[in-house]
């Protein structure tokens, strides 16, 4: 009987396994197939653990590889911090403005008629719902998830791209205060942030730097990134890197410039190398643009507002015919056409303070293409290089998109900003995608009676204490929160026209379109933001034509300046003329414009990056 007992036993306990098998095998099934790509392992609370280890793993080992030779505590907190910061119109308090629109976009994973957004059809304006884009046309774009390799048919073995289903593109109030935000005079700031985010906000962004960098050692630090790189053995060399090896030995023997009024000036580091350099990437450069990509993340682009940059350079990269070639074997440097921005409005969860998801999908793309072109896996993606306004930019470009080049308004040493690799792209406001130069210069140096101007919303730690220091304390000093919207932003921009000297103090991150509007409205550019790597530090000497303040030194603003005599200031007001035209946008570009210096300093970087 006990023998029989246990056979009986022994074949319940086996069906009641079966049972359990089949049963847990069919709600696995039914779990792949109701949820999005990637949900069903974190339903498996230790594959997720061990998936989020190895992740973790990577990504540090990554920044590691890219902290410019600095702490890696700083840079992985920094990074965490910018990861868990509010949403752009929380964090920042402006956004980018957007003029025109058209085309109907449902927002990602919706599927509802109320989420939809417009973007612009060739220039053709037709707002809805009080939101505004200005992109380029587009027949039938989409905001829907990808299952496959964005530009792939049946490259099976590449990583899929997918849009989280939760991912929402910028809710109706959300655009709305974006639009608001960002009307003329956003350099002003936004002070109708809810207290509900000006209390977010102070926790993200009242950390000050770790460790600040001077602009003396950003100088040795460009000197000694550049006397690093070794150049290839042109033995070992493919074609490609054989012109690059002989452009740069061309470049490092330039002749000196005689009789040449544009480039005899103290704004350039050294005017002939900078001069041989720029001639070698007109006569050599070639670019290969990444068709890859899903609209309108990739191929799209905003050409007003605070990060009009990377949209003017997208625009006129694509078009242009003498530097694009279809032939990627011929090209020197690869470019990856993403929009920071519309990255952040297509897939920033409002509310959530959580960017993972904008990470991975940069990272996802990055494993794509690397699975189905071979021009990554050649030199690990150095050659490769994006350009990137929004605030957040440094973030989504890390892990493996850190051995590019990164062109990056954000150009913070202390979140992994590499001197001498990276390019301090210049943040740009253009308050007309129709007409960039609108509003360029300003008044004569004797009808500039205020020694000082500064007029913004106080984002981040800095500005509070500029204006506890200098707020209605100096008739000479113009310093204040906000000023009222007025059409054409007239006050603020017939201020900065009347100042000698105009402060760019960091909202929450380093970088400030202020830099850019002092000199277009020949104000000279007061840069007060610690660790902040100034736009085409590689080429331009700023001390030439800005003055440099910690931020420590903001109780001697004002000596600082009067300090400067007459004759010093007048030097510096005429080299803020001349540097100018590279700080201009133009619908066609022309040499030594903005377009170029962006492109210019992406290849004298690449040049000089090249290894055994």
């Amino acid at each position: 009987m006990d023998r029989g007992f246990r056979i009986l036993c022994q074949g319940e306990t086996r069906r009641l396994l079966t049972l359990l098998g089949v049963t847990a095998i069919l709600v696995l099934v039914v779990q792949y197939a109701e949820l999005p790509y990637g949900k069903m392992l974190s339903l498996i609370p230790s594959i997720r653990k061990i998936s989020n280890s190895q992740m973790e793993t990577s990504l540090g080992y990554s920044e590691r590889e890219g902290n410019n030779n600095r702490s890696n505590a700083n840079s992985i907190n920094a990074f965490e911090a910018m990861a868990s910061s509010p949403a752009p119109e929380a964090y920042e308090g402006r956004s980018s403005g957007f003029e025109n629109a058209g085309g109907s976009i449902m927002a990602p994973g919706s599927g509802l008629a109320s989420e939809t957004k417009n973007f612009t059809a060739n220039g053709v304006s037709s707002p809805v719902n009080n939101i505004e884009f200005t992109t380029r046309g587009i027949e039938s774009p989409s905001f829907a998830p990808s299952r496959a390799p964005l530009g792939s048919e049946t490259e099976s073995r590449s990583p899929t791209i997918s849009v989280p289903s939760n991912a929402t593109s910028v809710k109706s109030d959300a655009a709305k205060q974006a639009n608001n935000n960002d009307k003329p005079g956003f350099s002003q700031g936004n002070s109708s942030m809810s207290r509900k985010d000006n209390r977010i906000t102070a926790k993200t962004s009242n950390k000050r730097p770790s460790e600040v960098v001077s602009i003396s050692e950003m100088n040795l630090m460009l000197q000694r990134s550049h006397a690093s790189s070794k150049l290839v053995n042109p033995r070992k060399a493919s074609g490609v890197d054989q012109q690059i090896v002989q452009a740069r030995l061309e470049i490092e023997n330039a002749p000196i410039i005689e009789n040449d009024s544009r480039f005899n000036s103290p704004i350039y580091r050294n005017a002939s190398i900078f001069k041989r350099s720029y001639e070698l990437m007109e006569k050599m450069l070639k670019v290969y643009i990444y068709q890859d990509g899903d609209k309108p993340i990739f191929h799209e682009y905003l050409l007003d507002g605070i990060y009009a940059s990377e949209g003017w350079f997208m625009k006129l990269m694509e078009a242009n015919k003498q530097f694009v070639t279809q032939d990627p074997g011929k090209a020197h440097l690869f470019y990856i056409p993403f929009s920071s921005r519309l990255l952040q409005l297509t897939l920033y969860v409002r509310n959530s303070h959580r960017r993972s998801n904008l990470i991975e999908y940069m990272r996802n793309y990055v494993d794509m293409i690397a699975a189905k072109h071979p021009f990554w896996n050649r030199k690990n993606g150095t050659d490769h290089f994006v350009v990137a306004c929004h605030d957040w930019a440094p973030a989504e470009t890390r892990g493996r998109m850190l051995n590019c080049i990164r062109a990056l308004c954000n150009a913070d040493i202390e979140v992994g900003f590499k001197i001498g690799k990276d390019v301090s792209l210049p943040e740009t406001y253009v308050i007309s995608a129709q007409n960039p130069l609108k509003n360029i210069g300003g008044n004569h140096p004797s009808q500039r009676p205020i020694l000082a101007f500064f007029a913004g919303g106080m984002h981040g730690y800095l500005r509070p204490i500029l204006l506890k220091y200098w707020q209605n304390k100096e008739a000479d000093m113009q310093i204040s929160g906000p000023l009222p919207h007025v059409r054409g932003n007239a006050n603020y921009l017939q201020l900065m026209k009347n100042s000698k000297y105009c402060i760019c103090a960091r909202g929450h991150e380093v970088n400030s379109p202020r830099v850019v509007e002092a000199i277009i409205n020949e104000c000279v550019p007061v840069v007060l933001s610690d660790n902040f790597v100034p736009p085409f530090f590689e080429v331009l000497n700023w001390e030439s034509f800005a003055v440099i303040v910690t931020e420590k030194d903001i109780p001697n603003l004002r000596n600082i300046l009067l300090s400067i005599s007459e004759e010093r200031y007048l030097e510096m007001y005429r080299r803020v003329k001349q540097v100018q035209e590279h700080f201009l946008w133009r619908a066609e570009p022309v040499r030594y414009d903005l377009f170029h210096m962006i492109l210019h300093s992406i290849w004298y970087n690449r040049l000089f990056q090249t290894r055994h």
